[in-house]
């Protein structure tokens, strides 16, 4: 979610940036291999927009790396990998999971994105589909999903609402994936949490979003680590999506 992204310059430029993206998430990956005990690290990766990637903040005070810190520090052997890229919609981002799921080894991967979508209005329809690919994508990998909470303001009425809102608890029952609650609740409600754009979490917002992300993540993790989660579901080979 950012207000400073142009269609025409994105369009433009995207093949590049899929693999420049796609290059910058193998390193991340292959440097967790080297640097930790890979086998026993659990890969968790962040796909979404500006709210994952940290716009306006630094990158050691974005929600994958403060989420990293508050799961070591609770005694969780994980890596978290910052797949956000400002201004995606649903649409980008199905544009670059091919490149995605090509660079390494993911074990969870939390779907965060719909914020654009909402904010410009698309149709919820296809907001919902390009979430249904991208969720069996990952699972026909064997990566473990979770979906962040997304919803709508009241600008668009409230059929566009209910319709938008309704995405997200109903990919996740359909999919079985874990749903984590709306991480913005607390955060676009108070000025102090947001950086000056009035939009974007600051240092201290993401943390209020780590409140609540850190603790589903957590009893998934506990689950893998006693041996009690399900194989992700695979149905149908997902289309290829590049």
């Amino acid at each position: 979610m950012t207000s400073q992204y142009k269609p025409s310059s994105y369009r433009l430029f995207r093949p590049a940036l899929q693999h420049l993206f796609a290059a910058l998430v193998a390193t991340l990956l292959s440097g967790a291999a080297t640097t930790v005990a890979h086998a026993a690290t659990t890969q968790i990766l962040v796909f979404g927009d500006s709210l994952s990637a940290g716009f306006g903040i630094g990158a050691q005070e974005a929600l994958p790396a403060q989420l990293e810190t508050r799961l070591r520090a609770d005694g969780f052997d994980a890596h978290v990998i910052n797949a956000g890229v400002s201004g995606d919609t649903t649409a980008m981002g199905l544009a670059r999971l091919d490149y995605t799921l090509d660079a390494g080894k993911i074990d969870i991967a939390i779907i965060e994105l719909g914020a654009n979508d909402m904010l410009r209005g698309i149709d919820p329809k296809i907001a919902r589909a390009n979430l249904d690919r991208m969720i069996a994508a990952f699972q026909a990998k064997g990566v473990t999903v979770m979906l962040t909470t997304m919803a709508s303001s009241d600008n668009w009425g409230q059929a566009y609402k209910q319709e938008f809102d309704s995405i997200y608890p109903e990919l996740a029952a359909k999919h079985r994936a874990t749903l984590i609650p709306f991480m913005m609740a607390a955060v676009w409600s108070d000025p102090k949490l947001l950086i000056g754009d009035g939009l974007h979490p600051n240092p201290a917002g993401v943390a209020k979003m780590v409140e609540i992300v850190a603790p589903p993540v957590e009893k998934l993790l506990t689950a893998r680590r006693a041996g009690d989660v399900a194989a992700p579901q695979t149905g149908a080979t997902p289309p290829q999506t590049r």
